[in-house]
């Protein structure tokens, strides 16, 4: 993913920087082969490597990514190919020059000299296509411009490297076809297959992240396709995630403000057109009818409204809770119905919420004397970006020795105080600042704190009190005299 740890010190980029310098020394890529999946906001990037050691000991592989490549990227991670473990990765410089980002990449074990190992880069990009046409009538299809360099960047020298570019759908209007490609191949440049573009096999490249390859060499490349579904943003996302014990529930809420990417309606709204398309199975491509959702096992109390009111077009399906430990895949399914149909340009905001009970996310490690819960950063929607994301976990009034373990680095993190109903002090609460999330990024914060006992009596007490306060207040009003006469 892309933030993390740009702050790196002085002190990694001079141990690294031997490294990176004799970089093209240490590997050579004997293939390279990109798959770029088509899609609306989000665009997933799959790069393989065939990297054979030229050196004894060679175990820091280096990655580049060029500046548009590197600005549109999301998530980034690395694998051996047929393995599970994400290998540890580092952002390690940049070339000005040439616009190049290098991440340094960790390998299992160091490579013997002539030895070969396959690694895998997967990258989601956001905002990498755009509508083309810029506007389209209710019954005209919706298509979509994507844009990328043609050649995959190393540091070390290529072999042979494929770019395969997979559309949704076979109707693509137009693509790019590469000149002055002649010193890397002497086939097609280019070849079409149904829904498949293959650009190569472009064959002896040499190290290409200085300036005057890039400046001569690299070529920017269009695809124009048809997408036959909704381009789907969240501009922004509010989740609060209130935990209480007395309650033994976990409240979650979130507030969504949608945006359809795609290309702007074209004239009027026409709902009888609109129906009827729906009705004879052409519904607009780039209309949003509605959104389906998966929500937690267990979860009771769901709430669905907007800005108007509550919203009675949604279905949902619930399931019970599931056992901690298990593998079970189930989730609570919401179809969620707006009032109206979201096309191109389009906003729409609602508020989502539900709770659910305590126990299936939390737990309590007796060594430590503290719980442990764990709150989703949020709930995927698929094929959609959230631009930005502000996740709100209240605990406990009373609550100390706090600490959360995010699964990646939030760019801001808060401490704050939340008041509400019954309470004395106030609720500590963290809030974590995201932007740019994916699919991949739906992971899970875990929350550690103690709550003592006289934290647990705080409320109570409160109430007892309040109540005692208003009997005695009542007590006291009966047996005083307000009259202005004496009594007779």
């Amino acid at each position: 993913m892309r933030g993390w740890r740009d702050s790196l010190t002085f002190l990694l980029l001079v141990c690294l920087g031997p490294i990176l310098a004799l970089a093209d020394h240490s590997f050579e890529n004997t293939a390279i082969v990109r798959t770029i999946e088509l899609g609306g906001s989000l665009v997933h990037v799959t790069t393989t490597y065939a990297v054979k050691a030229l050196e004894d000991g060679s175990s820091i592989y280096t990655v580049a990514l060029g500046d548009d490549e590197h600005k549109k990227t999301s998530w980034l991670e690395v694998k051996v190919k047929g393995q599970a473990a994400i290998l540890p990765l580092e952002r390690v410089g940049y070339n000005p020059e040439s616009n190049v980002h290098l991440y340094a990449v960790e390998l299992p074990k160091a490579l013997k000299a002539n030895g070969s190992t396959n690694l895998v880069v997967e990258t989601v990009q956001t905002h990498a296509t755009y509508p083309y046409p810029a506007e389209a009538s209710q019954k005209e299809p919706q298509s979509l411009k994507y844009e990328t360099d043609l050649l995959v960047l190393s540091p070390y020298t290529t072999a042979v490297q494929r770019t395969k570019v997979r559309s949704p759908s076979p109707q693509i209007h137009s693509y790019t076809t590469p000149e002055g490609m002649d010193a890397f191949t002497l086939e097609d440049p280019v070849t079409k297959s149904g829904a498949t573009l293959t650009y190569g096999p472009y064959k002896n490249i040499p190290a290409s992240v200085a300036a005057d390859f890039v400046a001569e060499k690299q070529k920017r490349i269009t695809v124009h396709y048809t997408f036959d579904a909704p381009v789907i943003e969240i501009t922004k996302l509010e989740r609060a995630a209130e935990i209480s014990h007395w309650g033994a529930n976990l409240n979650i809420q979130d507030n969504v403000h949608l945006h359809n990417a795609g290309p702007g309606l074209k004239g009027h709204f026409s709902r009888l057109e609109y129906q009827s398309a729906a009705y004879f199975g052409h519904p607009a491509p780039h209309a949003l009818p509605g959104l389906t959702l998966h929500l937690p096992p267990g979860i009771h109390d769901v709430y669905y409204y907007d800005l108007i009111g509550n919203v009675s077009t949604s279905r949902l399906r619930t399931v019970p809770s599931v056992p901690k430990g298990s593998q079970s895949n189930q989730y609570s399914i919401l179809e969620l119905r707006p009032r109206y149909p979201v096309f191109g340009g389009w906003n729409y905001s609602f508020t989502l919420g539900w709770d659910s009970p305590l126990r299936d996310s939390a737990g309590y490690d007796k060594t430590t004397g503290k719980y442990i819960v764990g709150v989703p950063v949020m709930t995927p929607i698929p094929g959609a970006v959230v631009d930005e994301a502000e996740v709100k976990i209240i605990l406990p009034e009373g609550a100390r020795d706090f600490d959360f373990y995010p699964p990646f680095p939030a760019s801001v993190n808060e401490l704050s105080s939340h008041i509400t109903y019954l309470d004395t002090i106030g609720r500590p609460t963290i809030t974590l600042h995201y932007n740019q999330l994916t699919d991949k990024h739906a992971g899970v914060i875990y929350v550690t704190y103690k709550v003592p006992l006289s934290a647990h009596l705080k409320k109570p007490v409160a109430v007892a009190t309040a109540l005692m306060g208003l009997f005695i207040l009542a007590f006291t009003w009966k047996r005083v005299d307000v009259r202005i006469g004496s009594r007779k």
